[in-house]
């Protein structure tokens, strides 16, 4: 599998691009789209919305604290906190989620348009990476769930880079003791990984990633039974 490279200056365009498309959906936000049902199990709009906000601003404090030569935790509180806040923030009402949105994303859009080229390798605490990581996590935190909220964005929409990206990331969710291989419909080979019992699956770069990251693909891959996946890493 050939490695997708995401240089920094990429990385900020891409961002900005996904920023600005959920920018654009607050603005239709009404008040039965935020309590509808999201495609994750067990979670309504809001709590999409919720989490977008919270890890928005997560993954940009580490930018904010990277450029004065400091570290600190993604969530004050770890993941109990995180989750606590989720579920305190999804029953707001639409105009408080288009209102609290708007603010977030114009510290997020900040914070990372403020980096320069130097910046990119600065320590951060999320997974005792740098900034680059931090950044790439919020892309796929971005990306991902921008889909979730299932208002118009889809994972068709999904650049090859982005896809590329996701399979790399989550690859360590198949099996070991399989070679996953994707091909896409027109006979491309597009993604090959590991060693074991081959696994031959036809569908296309967006979709196979959507189906690594636990999401129903658009269209339903085919060829061999799909493995099961591990966990996130």
């Amino acid at each position: 599998m050939a490695v997708t490279t995401v240089d920094p200056a990429a990385l900020q365009r891409a961002l900005a691009g996904g920023q600005d498309r959920l920018r654009a959906l607050l603005p239709g936000l009404t008040e039965e789209a935020v309590r509808a049902p999201s495609p994750l199990p067990g979670w309504s709009r809001g709590h999409v919305l919720s989490h977008i906000e919270g890890v928005g601003l997560a993954l940009a404090r580490q930018a904010r604290y990277a450029q004065r030569g400091q570290l600190i935790d993604v969530y004050d509180g770890g993941r109990p906190a995180r989750d606590a806040a989720i579920e305190a923030g999804h029953r707001r009402s639409a105009p408080q989620f288009t209102a609290a949105l708007a603010a977030a994303m114009d510290e997020v859009e900040a914070s990372w348009a403020a980096l320069g080229s130097d910046d990119w390798a600065r320590p951060v605490r999320y997974r005792d990476g740098v900034l680059l990581d931090a950044g790439l996590a919020w892309w796929r935190e971005l990306e991902i769930h921008t889909v979730d909220l299932d208002l118009g964005p889809a994972f068709a929409d999904w650049s090859p880079q982005f896809s590329g990206h996701v399979l790399e990331f989550l690859a360590v969710r198949i099996p070991p003791d399989v070679r996953l291989t994707l091909t896409a419909p027109d006979g491309d080979a597009l993604f090959a990984h590991g060693s074991g019992a081959p696994v031959k699956v036809t569908g296309t770069l967006p979709d196979l990633a959507a189906w690594l990251a636990g999401r129903h693909p658009s269209v339903p891959l085919g060829g061999d039974p799909l493995p099961p996946l591990g966990p996130w890493p």
